[in-house]
């Protein structure tokens, strides 16, 4: 039973799961928006907005810990020289998601998840 078990499957095992919200966040860190499914955008939301967080402090240890969750070098340091700053006086909510519609070959809910 999965009683009190956050998060989404995403009907995934869990390597190819952690693998695939790691790479959509390095994405949102490197382009700022993009655009996915609904139930995927919503199981990335907190993943980027913790790692904004963590970015916001601008130490070494905060960039180990960008390093482990994400694996685009370009990610890291956008993150760290470029959204940390940003965000530095902002308190959360990092990410909008923007409803698009269907998608016409299955009917997946399309979103478009960006960063404020």
């Amino acid at each position: 039973m999965r009683h009190q078990k956050k998060g989404k499957k995403l009907d995934r095992e869990k390597a190819p799961r952690e693998a695939m919200l790691k790479n959509l966040a390095s994405s949102i860190f490197i382009y700022e928006k993009v655009k996915t499914t609904e139930a995927k955008a919503k199981a990335v939301k907190p993943m980027v907005e913790k790692l904004i967080t963590v970015a916001t402090k601008g130490d070494l240890n905060a960039r180990r810990k960008l390093i482990q969750a994400l694996p685009q070098k370009m990610a890291i340091k956008k993150a760290m020289e470029v959204l940390g700053t940003r965000f530095k006086e902002r308190p959360g909510g990092y990410t909008r998601i923007v409803k698009l519609g269907a998608r016409q070959g299955d009917g997946a809910k399309m979103v478009q998840i960006e960063l404020v």
